[in-house]
């Protein structure tokens, strides 16, 4: 990737007119008729749609346009940098491009300081992001830096542990990317060893195992002079003894090289040295986080603002070709991956190759609309449909939260054709019989798509008639799926529509709802008595208990009646 010479970082182009505070979203909501509580984003629309000199949608240049545009590309690049992964980062970067990233540059950010403190196993996926994006557009670089420099202080002083982990740790990557200056992470070691504690120390060494490698080879002084520092902390501080052992780890971790902590993993090293962009932003600098630019502030040069970026798309990303004979690059893929008219194999590479196609299809797609048509094309051999919801469910478990992407998509499909409903219907009870296999975040992911796809319809209750709710029939997975699933039923309908829909009739129970309320032993019955109280769903066992106390009351009869025999 070629570094855009005609944007250079001083440039003003691209920089939202400064609106006056008046102008803010903040002091707008407040004067509405809301009075600054919470609207839904929906009824807000509507109401400043409504409101007079608030404008109408079908102009581009009101505020009701940009506002909903400005709502558009919130979500947008929220669900960009939820899915990116170390498999799926070429097509999302396009993604990302696709975006007004002048514009939203303070929602990208703020989203992704959100995603990697939450996961700080894929810092390095949101380093290389950044550093590709940086490469095309310095100032997203350049606020992301300066935010974490800024959140840190304020973290350091109340002693939040947890967050200062997180952000040394992002700001050690992005050095390795070069987005920031090697002075920074210098500086933040230093401010943490300068008066060493347990915490610290622990802070200090994580964060040099992770850019030691890169200091090493670009600073070699510094590194030795941070080196030695640790050496007279662990000969004559008085830590703990778990910390002396983290330091006495790093200089092995140093001996041997860093192999195992390379400063970036050949499977991000997407972006060349010489086109990376270095932002030289120091603790010592006077930082402006640039909170404004979170929300939503009306530009009087909405259109030229927007038409200029979308110069800049093009010159990143290149013309968009408007033959529609040419297929787009992902059509090709598709493709040369799926030939339908290709010979059946026995080897099942046909079938990996599907999922593959499928994966990517869902990955590269921006909303439901752009999926669900694209999936439709690929014209996926007959009985070989159940795939498809396999991969839904399992990309959908994947996630680190529940995205309602994934449900809509499994909706549109229920809704489309008959066979779709049946096909998730049968992934229902798949997932449930073999649910002692996932962990317990994917489970609530999945939980959340057939939640959804229960509370919409799309899909029969009937698939509860896999479910057996005894101690036997069960597993500790197999009740935490079913503890999620009725809890999500139950927070959408409410206790009293959701004992309707389990059980209509007091005395009729459901013959798809006979294993979830089982009457045929008593075990099992107080068994499923108990499982409703301990989750906290004992109204829906009202039914099971008047029939436990029926039994109990002829038991007591019986026994009665039997002692009057005998005398």
């Amino acid at each position: 990737m070629q570094p855009i010479k005609s944007i250079p970082r001083s440039t003003t182009n691209w920089k939202m007119q400064q609106v006056s505070p008046e102008d803010s979203e903040y002091l707008q909501q407040k004067k509405s008729r809301s009075g600054g509580a919470y609207v839904p984003p929906s009824r807000l629309a509507q109401m400043t749609q409504n409101s007079e000199g608030g404008g109408d949608l079908s102009d581009r240049s009101s505020e009701a346009f940009q506002r909903a545009s400005w709502e558009a590309l919130k979500k947008s690049l929220n669900g960009i940098v939820n899915k990116v992964n170390t498999t799926n980062i070429k097509y999302v970067v396009v993604e990302a491009f696709s975006e007004n990233l002048i514009r939203g540059r303070g929602l990208f950010v703020k989203s992704v300081m959100k995603a990697q403190s939450a996961a700080l196993p894929f810092t390095a996926v949101y380093a290389c992001l950044i550093g590709i994006i940086n490469t095309k557009i310095p100032v997203v670089g350049e606020l992301l830096v300066s935010r974490l420099i800024i959140q840190f202080k304020r973290c350091f002083k109340r002693n939040d542990k947890a967050q200062c982990v997180a952000i040394a740790m992002f700001l050690g990557h992005l050095v390795n990317y070069r987005v920031a200056h090697e002075i920074v992470v210098l500086q933040l070691l230093m401010l943490l060893l300068e008066n060493p504690t347990d915490d610290s120390v622990e802070i200090a060494v994580g964060l040099m195992r992770e850019v030691g490698a890169f200091l090493t080879e670009v600073s070699p002084k510094p590194a030795n002079a941070v080196f030695e520092r640790f050496r007279t902390i662990l000969h004559e501080a008085s830590i703990d003894k778990r910390v002396q052992y983290m330091i006495e780890v790093l200089f092995q971790v140093r001996k041997e090289g860093f192999k195992e902590y390379l400063s970036i993993k050949p499977e991000l090293d997407l972006v060349d040295e010489e086109d990376q962009i270095t932002h030289f932003v120091t603790f010592e600098d006077e930082l402006n986080a640039q909170e404004d630019l979170n929300v939503f502030q009306l530009d009087p040069e909405f259109l030229e603002h927007e038409k200029d970026y979308e110069e800049l798309k093009e010159e990143i990303l290149g013309p968009v070709e408007e033959d529609k004979n040419e297929e787009p690059e992902e059509q090709q893929l598709i493709a040369e991956t799926v030939n339908v008219e290709s010979v059946k194999d026995e080897s099942g590479a046909g079938l990996i190759n599907l999922r593959k196609t499928i994966y990517l299809t869902l990955m590269s797609s921006i909303d439901v609309d752009e999926a669900g048509h694209k999936l439709l094309k690929l014209k996926i051999p007959e009985g070989l449909e159940i795939e498809l919801c396999n991969m839904i469910v399992e990309c959908c478990s994947q996630e680190r939260t529940y995205l309602k992407y994934y449900g809509l998509l499994a909706e549109r499909f229920c809704q489309l054709n008959p066979l779709w409903e049946d096909l998730f219907g049968k992934c229902f009870a798949t997932v449930y019989q073999s649910v002692h296999k996932i962990d317990t975040n994917r489970i609530r992911n999945i939980v959340k798509l057939f939640g959804h796809l229960l509370e919409q319809d799309a899909i029969p209750w009937s698939v509860f008639s896999v479910v057996k709710l005894s101690e036997e029939d069960t597993t500790a997975a197999s009740r935490i799926f079913l503890k999620f699933l009725l809890q999500e039923l139950n927070e959408y309908f409410g206790a009293e529509k959701l004992a309707q829909r389990l059980h209509p009739d007091e005395e009729a129970f459901g013959e798809y709802f006979v294993g979830l309320f089982p009457r045929d032993t008593l075990r099992n019955l107080r068994f499923s008595i108990n499982f409703y109280e301990v989750i906290e769903l004992g109204d829906l066992a009202m039914p099971q208990r008047r029939y436990l106390a029926d039994l109990e009351d002829e038991v007591e009869e019986g026994e009665q009646a039997r002692s009057i025999d005998y005398k």
